[in-house]
This record gives C-alpha cells, sequence and structure tokens, in this order.
C-alpha cells in the first residue's frame, strides 16, 4: 500500500486553485488505525463557501454550452486517471478513513466507475417531441442542466460518494461545489485535482473541507444562484438540510439512512445465504448504508445458519488497513466504536447470546460479532449499527418475516435468499425498500438506480435516473 506518488492535498480546491481558508484555520485529519494526525487541512468559512460559489457560477454557462461529447471525454479521462491511480487511491482512503486495503481497492474500481458509466450518459440526455393529444400544437420537451450543485458526501466512501455526485453533474452540464466529510478530506481533494488533469475547467469542481458544515451548507443554500443539494449521509442530517432547502425551494436529492433486513429461508442454499451475508454486512467493516443490519432467519436453519456466520466471521483478521492481509479495520473513530458497543450490550442485557465477539477492542477496533436469540424490540434491531455486527431473530412463516422486516421507518435496500423464485419475486414486490438482493448479498452497480423509499431518502443516483437528477424538464408549446 502507499500513497507516495499521489500528492496530499491540505488546502481548499476553488476555482482550479488550492487556496488557504480566509481566516487561515485549519483542523487535523487523523488515522483511525493510529488515533494520530496525517495532516492539518484548511477550514473552510463562510467567507470561502461564497468564493467557491463564485467560481463555480462564473464557469457555469460555458460548462453547459461545452459540447456533450467534451464533457463525455472529460469523463473518460478522469475513470483513466482513477483506474492507474488506483493503488495509491486506495492507500490514502485506507489512511484516512480505516477500511482494509482490500476495501479501499473495491471503492476506487466502484468510484471510478461512475466517471466511465456518466461519460456514456453525457450524449443521451435525451429530449421528446410529440403531438398534443387535441392535436393544436407540438409538445417539445428539451433537457437542461439544473444549475450550481451542492454535493454533500460522507466519510464511509469519500471515493465512490464522490463520484457517484459528481459524475452526473459534470455529465448534465453542471458546476459543483463538494463538501466532503471532515474526517476524510483528503481523498476529495485529490479528486479534485484529478478531474482537473482529465480537463474539467477551473471553476466546475471546487471542494471545500470544513468543520464548519453547517454554517457553511447554509450559506450556500441561500444563494439564489445554488439551484441543487444533492447529500448523502444520516436521516437526522437530511431532515435539517431539507428544511434548509425548503426556504429557498431548491431541488434537492437525498441518499439517508438504512436498516437493511436479510431474510433467509429455509429452502434457501445455506452457505450461499452465509457467504452473501459476509458480504452484505462486512463491507467497510459495516459501515454502510447497505449493510445487512437485522437478519431474520427462519427456525428450522437459524442455529446452522448463526454457526457458520460465526465461524466465518471469527476468522476475519482485524487490523490496520495498511497491513494488506488485515480484513477488518477499525472503525471511523472512538464516538463510532462506543454507539456499536452500546448496542451489543442493550441486546446481550435482554437475553441475546454472543456466538463471537461482543466485546470492544483496543483503540477504534470492534471484532466481529455474531448475536443469536436477540428480541425482535431490541434498539440494536431498530438503529443503524454501523459497525461488524449481526444480530439474529428466528422467524416461522413468510408473512411474520416480512413484518417484521418492513418494521423500520427506513426502507433503502432489503436482502433475500430462498429457492423458491416465485416467492423471491414475490418477497422482493413486498418489501418496503427503494433496492432488494435477491439471492446477492450486493446491489450497488452504476448503471443501476440507487435509493430508498419511506425516510431513506429522495431521488436515485446511478443509472440514467442519476443523470435526470441534475437536468430540469423545458416545455415548450410549438406548431407548425
Amino acid at each position: 500500500m502507499g500513497v507516495n506518488t499521489l500528492e496530499l492535498l491540505a488546502d481548499l480546491y476553488i476555482g482550479g486553485a488550492a487556496v488557504a481558508a480566509s481566516d487561515g484555520g485549519r483542523f487535523d485529519v487523523l488515522d483511525p488505525a493510529a488515533g494520530q494526525p496525517i495532516t492539518s487541512v484548511a477550514d473552510a468559512t463562510v467567507a470561502d463557501a461564497a468564493d467557491a460559489v463564485d467560481a463555480a457560477a462564473a464557469a457555469a454557462a460555458a460548462w453547459a454550452a461545452t459540447p456533450d461529447r467534451e464533457r463525455a471525454e472529460i469523463l473518460r479521462r478522469a475513470y483513466d486517471l482513477m483506474t492507474e491511480r488506483a493503488e495509491e487511491l486506495a492507500g490514502l482512503i485506507t489512511l484516512e478513513n480505516g477500511k482494509s486495503f482490500a476495501d479501499a481497492r473495491g471503492e476506487v474500481a466502484y468510484a471510478a466507475e461512475f466517471f466511465r458509466w456518466y461519460s456514456e450518459e453525457a450524449v443521451r440526455a435525451r429530449g421528446e417531441l410529440l403531438r398534443a393529444p387535441a392535436g393544436g400544437n407540438r409538445i417539445l420537451v428539451a433537457r437542461q442542466p439544473v444549475g450550481i450543485c451542492v454535493l454533500v458526501t460522507p466519510w464511509n466512501f469519500p471515493a465512490a460518494m464522490a463520484t457517484r455526485k459528481i459524475g452526473p453533474a459534470l455529465a448534465a452540464g453542471c458546476t459543483v461545489v463538494l463538501k466532503p466529510a471532515s474526517d476524510t478530506p483528503l481523498t476529495a481533494l485529490a479528486l479534485g485535482q484529478l478531474l482537473s488533469e482529465a480537463g474539467v475547467p477551473p471553476g466546475v469542481v471546487n471542494v471545500l473541507p470544513s468543520r464548519r458544515s453547517g454554517a457553511v451548507v447554509a450559506a450556500m443554500l441561500s444563494d439564489p444562484r445554488v439551484r441543487k443539494l444533492s447529500f448523502t449521509g444520516s436521516t437526522e442530517v437530511g431532515r435539517v438540510l431539507l428544511a434548509e432547502a425548503a426556504r429557498h425551494v431548491t431541488n434537492t436529492s437525498m441518499e439517508l439512512g438504512g436498516n437493511a433486513p436479510f431474510l433467509v429461508f429455509a429452502d434457501a442454499d445455506l452457505e450461499a445465504a452465509v457467504e452473501g451475508a459476509l458480504v452484505a454486512k462486512m463491507r467497510n467493516g459495516g459501515q454502510a448504508c447497505t449493510a445487512a443490519n437485522r437478519f431474520y432467519v427462519e427456525s428450522a436453519i437459524a442455529a446452522d445458519f448463526a454457526e457458520l456466520l460465526a465461524q466465518r466471521m471469527s476468522a476475519l483478521r482485524v487490523g490496520p488497513g495498511s497491513d494488506a492481509h488485515n480484513q477488518v479495520g477499525p472503525l471511523i473513530n472512538a464516538e463510532a466504536v462506543a454507539k456499536v458497543d452500546e448496542l451489543v450490550r442493550g441486546a446481550l442485557a435482554a437475553g441475546a447470546e454472543a456466538l463471537t465477539g461482543g466485546q470492544r477492542g483496543d483503540g477504534c477496533y470492534y471484532p466481529p460479532t455474531v448475536l443469536r436469540h436477540v428480541p425482535p424490540d431490541a434498539a440494536i434491531l431498530t438503529e443503524e449499527i454501523f459497525g461488524p455486527v449481526a444480530p439474529i431473530v428466528e422467524f416461522t412463516d413468510e408473512a411474520t418475516a416480512l413484518a417484521l422486516a418492513n418494521r423500520t421507518e427506513h426502507g433503502l435496500v432489503s436482502y433475500v435468499y430462498t429457492g423458491d423464485l416465485a416467492r423471491g419475486l414475490r418477497v422482493s414486490e413486498a418489501m418496503e425498500s427503494g433496492m432488494v438482493g435477491l439471492n446477492r448479498g450486493l446491489v450497488s452497480d452504476p448503471a443501476a438506480p440507487f435509493g430508498g423509499v419511506k425516510q431513506s431518502g429522495l431521488g436515485r443516483e446511478g443509472g440514467h435516473d442519476g443523470l435526470l437528477e441534475y437536468l430540469e424538464s423545458k416545455y415548450i408549446a410549438v406548431q407548425w
């Protein structure tokens, strides 16, 4: 692992240049594995936010007028650069995020695909032409860029959550200001520089690290030139940002929290279900909105499933992500460890049994944990765990399984394992979630519409739907 050939950028990135914060403020970025600072980064102010919007506004008209094919070629070059520098970018992600190097490699590959996919979609912003039903005129619909976009991303996938927003925004002809999570700003700054190398003009992409997130984002949303907010993060913060956006009637996309159920029926391939559970649970050490959070297993196979999963989880090697042999890195910070530990201790106190793990480790580490006999009303089943913990609840029939799975305010993703295709499709349709993994532990794909229902979000990212999030439809009534 290494970041030797990837320059660590540590200032704001505005108008194509690295600049200091207007008040000179900086904050430390920590390595979660060692608990030590990596470097310090400029801490953007409200004044810096205004400068970033100014830069995005100055570049907006020319970028919107850039031919679709030219924007597509720039995005394709960005994909090529990410692929060429995959090892360095993965090392940087591991350094500031803590995830295993294998997970970081996977993230870089996934993140780069958004640039490739939207390089192809950039030339597919199709309009419509049809005759009005009454016959009096034609209906012409043109697609136009929504305008300046504020993109707010989380720490758990610092590359992928950025490219999933930047890719379609640039393809649509929008300029952007990216506000990355303050735990992981280095990857975002590296992406800003990489996009510049790919040919993105100054001001089209701006990056604002800041610990003053609320004030900085609010200042940008209050600027009438900003017409789009795309946020990935917790439902709690999403509600606050939705209220702020509502004050200015700003177009919003929200990818919020999850509480994913993982259903295993007795006729499922048990080995495949366990493998799928490992993928759905342990990607990024469980720190993913798509992570399986609640395991509902039919009683006839519950003991066997729990034992097999515990065997596989206990065999995972825990340690710093910088060691490529380690499979589970630290959680992002001490607060995250404390939350996971509190949820596990609550479940154990309520009668659950730990088949493996169950006690916090040193520093920011928490061991892979499997809990059996978890009460259906335990707090660990109602909150997003965001850690390597699999709580298992038994069920006896399909109706009960569905009722348990849908008993949440969230609805991002669900997982279903069964050997009966008809039941699998029936249950998938009945799941109150925006996505379903049917006999699969991984659903994310740049070509697919990613998003949730209920309080898991608004809009979709990925696929053609993701491009439409950054376009407005203009109707022109015409007669000839």
